[in-house]
């Protein structure tokens, strides 16, 4: 079947753009471009839209990462376990050994394809490190184009469509450079738009706003740990780069030298919190280690370069900068081995789904997270490719519906401010005595107030549909915080990166997973009974 595109003017008066296609990827990143290759050599037809240019946005292809790569099969053991410790239990068995296994066949892929892996004693590819990101991002266009896929950069995706079965069945979006809109029509749609780290200035990360979740649960999706969504990276700063691995060569200080012990980011969260500096002085690591560090990742090193300031020698201010989602394990819950969501012909892959099935409650940092991007975008994408093909025929020929329901419609009564809406969701989640250090009343409070923002912001129009870009992304981060909060509220222990200062131990009357959704009204629930579709109304 080949791809059809037609034109139709939109209520603007601006030509609008329809296409179809048997898969949409929404997304760009290695999860979307692993999807929309996977589903392209299943011989499907792909089209894959970014909200950026496809290979350079993301935060991936602006630092580069880890992969979780165990070669020597004795040592899985251990790993899996420490990892499963570390979760708080909460991850999956099954799910790890297929992440592994799926990601070893994908690194040799890469290997064969190309990337410039740098060498170990031996000279073999050190195959855990993609630490060149652009090279990484880079060849993946390059192999979904050969693969024939069709890529619309600078064109978010702004709302899915669903058919009268309540299957998705495409999209609604914009392109930003034609200025109009989009329309495509999907026999199957994957999610890969990334996590939310709410505009907080990390590295990369300013296209990840949780559009995804949003756009899912509009579907009736379900979402899943989004209580371990506040990892906080280290930073410079004067820089938003939060690579940490060389963070374990430093020596923290305060104001006046005094040395901190860091154990976790928490004591230094506890410093700042009280409006006093922390400086690091990488100083723990030798010659040679220093010219490793500068040959693995360069980027770390440039906003230091550009002040003329030697991080092995001089202190230099540090911060925590939220990163949400994107290093937490919270997303989309994927209801069985092909990474479908609970919604038909909806597929999630990437930091759009939950990672707790190999993470648990800990955070996936780079690594896990890059080895669970590269698995669950070959499995949705082989799957998204299969489902649509089922649809036969009539694939195109279903009458669609738009999902969307909030900061869509355009109108001149009541526009959304997007700066004032931005800072309002950001008081509630980056203030470190918030987000990092929890309890019940700050929790309450903030949900409280998240709730009024979702209210008011149901009742607003957009200017006009280009506007709606910035103004959904505002409803993605107001509707990923209130999940967030809410399943927070309900975990009354301490577990993975959710630390309760009311409930400081871990409780193993809580080792279930917290699954929740719902738009005007929030609803959390453990697992199995929310598989049962028994609700709890917040």
């Amino acid at each position: 079947m080949s791809i059809h595109t037609a034109t139709k003017t939109t209520s603007t008066g601006e030509p609008g753009l329809t296409l179809e296609t048997e898969v949409l990827v929404i997304g760009g990143g290695p999860a979307g471009t692993w999807a929309a290759w996977s589903a392209a050599q299943q011989g499907a037809k792909v089209i894959l839209v970014d909200k950026g240019y496809c290979g350079t946005s993301g935060a991936t292809a602006a630092a580069g990462t880890t992969v979780w790569y165990v070669a020597d099969p004795d040592d899985r053991e251990a790993e899996l376990h420490q990892r499963e410790l570390k979760g708080g239990y909460l991850s999956d068995r099954g799910w790890m050994e297929r992440v592994l296994d799926q990601t070893r066949i994908n690194l040799h892929r890469l290997a064969d394809w190309g990337y410039p892996f740098s060498r170990d004693a031996t000279g073999a590819p050190y195959l855990p490190s993609l630490h060149q990101g652009p090279e990484y991002m880079r060849l993946m266009r390059k192999q979904v184009k050969k693969a024939g896929v069709t890529i619309l950069d600078h064109s978010p995706a702004l709302e899915l469509l669903l058919d009268s079965e309540g299957r998705v069945a495409g999209a609604n979006g914009v392109s930003r450079q034609l200025g109009r809109r989009w329309t495509i029509r999907a026999g199957a749609v994957i999610l890969a738009s990334g996590g939310c780290a709410f505009l907080s200035k990390t590295l990369g990360c300013n296209v990840l706003t949780g559009d995804g979740y949003l756009m899912a649960a509009e579907a009736g999706a379900h979402l899943s740990g989004m209580e371990f969504s506040n990892v906080y990276g280290l930073s410079p700063a004067f820089a938003t780069v939060t690579k940490g691995a060389y963070y374990r060569y430093a020596t923290f200080t305060t104001e006046d030298g005094s040395v901190v012990e860091p154990g976790d980011r928490r004591t230094i969260a506890r410093i700042l919190v009280k409006q006093q500096p922390v400086y690091a002085r990488i100083d723990k690591a030798s010659p040679e280690e220093q010219q490793w560090m500068r040959t693995i990742q360069h980027n770390f090193f440039l906003p230091f370069e550009r002040l003329g300031l030697d991080p092995f020698t001089q202190r230099f201010p540090v911060t925590l900068r939220l990163e949400g989602t994107v290093r937490g394990s919270g997303g989309l819950r994927v209801i069985d081995q092909t990474c479908a969501t609970s919604v038909p012909g909806l597929y999630a892959a990437g930091d759009a789904a939950s990672r707790e099935l190999i993470c648990g409650g800990a955070s996936g940092g780079g690594s896990p997270n890059a080895a669970w991007a590269s698995a669950s975008g070959c499995w949705s994408g082989a799957a998204a490719a299969t489902f649509a093909r089922q649809l036969g025929a009539g694939i195109h020929h279903r009458s669609l519906q738009p999902a969307g329901q909030t900061a869509l419609r355009v109108g001149n009564q009541n526009p959304i401010n997007p700066a004032e809406m931005i800072q309002a969701v950001q008081d509630e989640v980056l203030p470190y005595d918030r987000n990092l250090f929890r309890t019940e009343q700050g929790l309450s409070a903030s949900l409280e107030r998240l709730h009024t923002l979702w209210d008011y912001l149901r009742h607003q129009t957009v200017a006009s549909f280009d506007r709606a870009v910035q103004a959904r992304e505002v409803a993605a981060m107001v509707a990923t915080a209130r999940w967030m909060y809410a399943t927070a509220l309900e975990r009354k222990e301490s577990r993975g990166m959710h630390q309760h200062e009311d409930y400081p131990d871990l409780d193993d009357n809580y080792q279930y997973r917290l699954l929740s959704g719902g738009l005007d009204r929030v609803w959390v629930q453990p697992e199995q009974a929310v598989s049962n579709r028994e609700f709890v109304k917040l």
